[in-house]
């Protein structure tokens, strides 16, 4: 049994405690719940008490030297940052095309000559178990530097049942072994394989017959994720796939309206999807569907800035009540980053996100896009012990002073895995 850890003094102590059930949307999300000399006890992996630092040392006086007492003095407190929507497993890399955007060239001019999606899912199909893993890895361990303790991570480069499986196995693994938890959802609907080009039904029908019942059986993903865009999978498509996916316990997550409008925003409304994705070219329709429905829109600011597309429109969004999450997106095509506070100053500078709009969507809005909004996202009596510390005072530095690591500390289940900015072994 580890040892309790009191965290004292912080200069801003970011709660998020709202006893609320649903995401937080409008002025919600700019209501951080900020304790200035704020500490927490942690114990048994689990938050135990959260306050001012002078009601929580009365409270512990005689068990303060039981713990492992961290000083926040000067530094600012979170819940552990939430990633929402990336496709960690994968193989190799793909520089070669950012040249060729920066020449000219658009991420479907590059999908449809055999690069992109096509490109990685060849990567991973020749790479083994242990390649993926210790790749995959190498981005984790960034992630925890950057201050996430949790990510969701898609399959999707496989498009065939073999390699699809590969990818989810190692994602079950990296949750196993590695500090940070993963969340996993099964995407064989990334793209249609070339060899399916000219009847592209009969490879909807292989992931509705055959994918998705097998990862059902394996228990192998919790979420289903389809690429709705015009010369991937349309609409009827989309829906077919995630249909079918909820008859087998899969939720419903969707790649909306990236690219061209398509009405992927309207689809994630109409199948309570749990979050609609990208949203650069979502209708206002769209998104007051999302809203009503209470369908989480994770915006992905990486993405438009490594493709140079203009960005989603979040202020809207929030100003039309969807609850919004930030994710980087992480893939070797579109956003190879693993900088969930970059994503924060993106979500500000371009975006229209205030600095604690920013904050809300990742951590508490970003825990309600993967179901997990019971255990992780804010600092509450009861939750998971995921914890960090950035070295600022106060939570609006953190996209102030943007392309810096202010990590400090990072906690997950009450364990301190990263100190001083550096992987405790």
């Amino acid at each position: 049994m580890s040892r309790p850890i009191f965290i004292k003094n912080a200069a801003q102590l970011i709660t998020l405690d709202g006893k609320m059930k649903a995401p937080r949307i409008k002025a919600e999300m700019s209501d951080l719940q900020i304790i200035e000399n704020g500490s927490v006890w942690l114990e048994a992996g689990i938050v135990q008490a959260v306050g001012r630092t002078s009601d929580l040392l009365e409270k512990y006086t005689h068990r303060l030297s039981q713990a492992e007492t961290l000083d926040a003095t000067g530094k600012l407190v979170t819940p552990g940052l939430v990633d929402p929507h990336t496709h960690l497993v994968f193989a190799g890399s793909r520089e070669k095309e950012f040249n060729q955007r920066l020449e000219g060239a658009t991420y479907m001019d590059i999908m449809n000559h055999g690069g992109g999606i096509y490109a990685t899912t060849e990567a991973v199909k020749k790479a083994s178990h242990t390649q993926l893993f210790e790749e995959s890895l190498e981005r984790m361990n960034g992630f925890l530097l950057q201050g996430v303790t949790t990510v969701e991570a898609k399959s999707g480069y496989g498009l065939d049942w073999n390699t699809e499986r590969k990818q989810l196995e190692v994602a079950k693994l990296l949750h196993e072994q590695h500090p940070i938890d993963v969340v996993s959802t099964f995407m064989g609907a990334h793209a249609v394989p070339l060899h399916f080009k000219e009847n592209p039904e009969v490879f909807v029908d292989l992931i509705i017959n055959e994918m998705i019942p097998a990862v059902a059986q394996a228990k192998l993903a919790e979420f289903n994720d389809v690429f709705c865009e015009e010369g991937v999978f349309t609409p009827e498509q989309a829906k077919k796939i995630l249909e079918a996916g909820k008859k087998f316990g899969l939720k419903a997550k969707i790649h909306a309206d990236e690219i061209e409008p398509y009405e992927g925003a309207e689809l994630a409304a109409e199948l309570g999807a749990i979050s609609a994705d990208h949203l650069l070219e979502a209708s206002i329709t769209g998104m007051k569907k999302m809203a009503k429905a209470g369908v989480v829109g994770v915006l992905l600011p990486g993405t438009a800035y490594f493709l140079m597309k203009k960005f989603a429109d979040a202020r809207k969004m929030i100003d039309l009540g969807v609850p919004v999450a930030l994710s980087t997106d992480c893939n070797p095509g579109s956003s190879p980053t693993v900088s969930l506070p970059f994503m924060m100053n993106l979500a500000c500078m371009k975006m229209g996100m205030s600095p604690a709009e920013a904050i809300t969507a990742v951590t508490i809005n970003a825990a309600h896009a993967i179901d997990r909004a019971e255990e992780i996202g804010s600092i509450e009596v009861g939750k998971k012990a995921d914890i960090t510390i950035f070295d600022v005072d106060h939570f609006a530095k953190l996209q102030y002073f943007y392309g810096v690591n202010h990590t400090h500390t990072v906690i997950k289940k009450g364990r301190v895995v990263v100190k001083g900015g550096a992987l405790v072994e």
